[in-house]
């Protein structure tokens, strides 16, 4: 599905241990893998300049990755000096043509989001590739035997979150395009999932149970042309928590989503059902800019 990955590591996230992995990430359909980490400049002193030991450092700890290379996989280290990670990270990306941008995001709050700022929303304002945001807890907790067979199946299965609407429908043509030519080996299952939310009138309500259905079965359709095992669920409920129950409830590999409110101001108002899922879910998520690509 996706095959030039940039991997960007604050080494706080737990992305580092990817290094050890390149092998298992090749399995997965993937031939060019970009390890990236940004040192701030040392300020210490009149002038800013390049910490030349931290980047030395940053240098050997992902090495690692340069003797798991198989053959055909290309690997590179990018350890550039800068005071905006948000503009190194999409000037690698941009240099080696990546379709695929790696991030570490604990999960955190709206709020916690406007106050402290937040390389994810800033990187998916900016992108025009997408993101796939892992949480830190769950890649540190891994074993290396748990890690090797995530990074194989990376994009086997995805969950699809659609209601009909605009950004949902361009969420599916997105993946039709990547899935036409995805590797044997990457994408092969789809959870088509749409979540009616029992607010409303009653009659309302019932209509759009009625709908789901039939428009779910028209898109599995179309996936299904592309050679993919796809499945459709309807539930009923608020949507991060019925999302996040399917996800749990099926052997998913990550959550797909695209919106267009992610990060702007009207959130505050409209909250994002997208946002929250990317701020708090466990499973990974891959977010695919709306309007860009």
């Amino acid at each position: 599905m996706f095959q030039r990955i940039l991997i960007s590591t604050d080494f706080s996230d737990g992305l580092y241990r990817l290094a050890k992995f390149v092998p298992d990430l090749a399995a997965s359909g993937i031939n060019q893998i970009v390890f990236l980490h940004n040192v701030p400049l040392w300020q210490q002193g009149a002038i800013p300049r390049v910490d030349k030991k931290k980047v030395d450092t940053a240098t050997q700890r992902l090495s690692v990755a340069l003797e798991q290379a198989p053959e055909g996989v290309e690997v590179k280290i990018e350890i550039p000096s800068g005071p905006r990670p948000i503009d190194t990270i999409l000037e690698t990306a941009k240099k080696y043509q990546s379709d695929l941008i790696l991030l570490g995001t604990p999960t955190r709050s709206l709020l916690d989001e406007k106050l402290f700022g937040s390389t994810m929303v800033n990187c998916s304002q900016r992108s025009s590739i997408p993101l796939m945001i892992l949480r830190p807890q769950l890649i540190s907790a891994y074993t290396e035997e748990e890690l090797a067979l995530r990074c194989r199946h990376l994009f086997r299965y995805l969950l699809i979150p659609y209601d009909g609407s605009d950004s949902a429908r361009y969420l599916i043509e997105q993946i039709k395009r990547y899935a036409q030519n995805r590797q044997p080996q990457s994408l092969q299952c789809c959870l088509l999932c749409w979540v009616v939310s029992k607010d409303g009138h009653r009659e309302l309500h019932e209509s759009k149970l009625k709908q789901a259905r039939p428009l779910l079965e028209a898109v599995q359709a179309e996936l299904e042309k592309l050679g993919l095992q796809v499945s459709v669920e309807v539930r009923q409920g608020e949507f991060l928590a019925e999302t996040l129950d399917a996800a749990v409830m099926t052997d998913i590999s990550a959550i797909a989503v695209s919106s267009q409110n992610l990060g702007k101001l009207r959130e505050w108002s409209i909250p994002s059902a997208t946002g929250e899922l990317l701020r708090r879910s466990w499973h990974p998520v891959i977010f695919f800019p709306p309007g860009r690509s």
